[in-house]
Formats: structure tokens, C-alpha cells, sequence
């Protein structure tokens, strides 16, 4: 039986298909789960164009474009850098719509502003910027990382 985040990634396949889109991720706390999800389903070079994991803020800076001082001012974990994710990627890659993914997964890296289970999802969807704030809960590592997963792919589903 298919769990909910395969169940998820085969609508995502079917809708970018159907709207003739490509797509291209920009992930950190997910670390590269929301890629494998839509690389499971057979077909899906016909609208997947690739993803990176920009676990560093390094890695943030040099592939995505996210600038030093938005970092410094709103730490990686906020709603500008997700922002600056899914527009980068979205460039980097050439893909019609780019999600950027960034959040404390736990069970370490919480802090009072942002506890573990926060995460911010940014969506560009040919240009158009959308971004959401997630508080996930402290549910677990894997738990945090999946919950994230599926709200991407259904915040480009709702977008479709």
C-alpha cells in the first residue's frame, strides 16, 4: 500500500504532466527525501528537472544565490531564505517552478523564536513567489521531514 507522501508524489507527477510543467527543489531539513518521493515514480523525467540539498549555508550562498546578509539578519531558517530556495533553484535548474525547503527537523537546532518542527516552504511558480510558515511540532526527525515533503507537493498541487 502506498503511504501518503507516494500517494502524494503520483498526483504531483499526473497535475505537472497534465499542465505540461517541470519542476526543480532547493531542500535542507528534508534533505533530499522530497526529490526521492518524486524520483519513485516511474515517468517522472518527463517533468522533474532535478533538485540539490543546500544543508550549509555555504551551499545556500554558492549554489542558490541566497545573499550573506539575509542569512546573518534572518538566520537559515526563515521565510527569506526559503524564498531565495525556491527562486534559485528555480533558476539554477530552468524548471517552470522551484520549491525551497528550510526548517529545524530536530531533535537538536530548536530554539525559543524557532522550535524544532518549524518550517518555512517557498513556492515559484513561473515567477510567482508564494511562502508559508509550518510548525510541525516536535513529532520527530523523520516525521518533521516527511510532514514537510507532503506540504510542498501540496502547495503545488493547490497552485495547479
Amino acid at each position: 500500500m502506498l503511504n501518503p507522501l507516494s500517494t502524494l508524489s503520483q498526483e504531483l507527477g499526473d497535475a505537472l504532466r497534465a499542465n505540461k510543467q517541470t519542476l526543480a527543489v532547493a531542500e535542507s531539513c528534508t534533505g533530499g527525501l522530497l526529490a526521492k518521493a518524486i524520483t519513485d515514480i516511474p515517468g517522472n523525467s518527463a517533468y522533474f528537472m532535478g533538485g540539490v540539498v543546500t544543508y550549509s549555508n555555504a551551499s545556500k550562498i554558492k549554489l542558490l544565490g541566497v545573499d550573506v546578509e539575509t542569512l546573518e539578519r534572518w538566520g537559515a531558517v526563515s521565510e527569506p531564505v526559503a524564498l531565495r530556495m525556491a527562486e534559485g533553484v528555480r533558476g539554477l535548474i530552468d524548471a517552470d517552478i522551484g520549491v525551497g525547503i528550510t526548517g529545524v527537523a530536530g531533535p537538536e537546532g530548536g530554539s525559543v523564536e524557532k522550535p524544532v518542527g518549524t518550517v518555512y516552504i517557498a513556492w515559484d511558480i513561473q515567477g510567482a513567489l508564494s511562502v508559508r510558515l509550518f510548525q510541525f511540532g516536535d513529532i520527530g526527525r523523520s516525521a518533521v521531514r516527511e510532514a514537510a515533503a507532503e506540504s510542498a507537493i501540496e502547495g503545488i498541487l493547490e497552485a495547479l
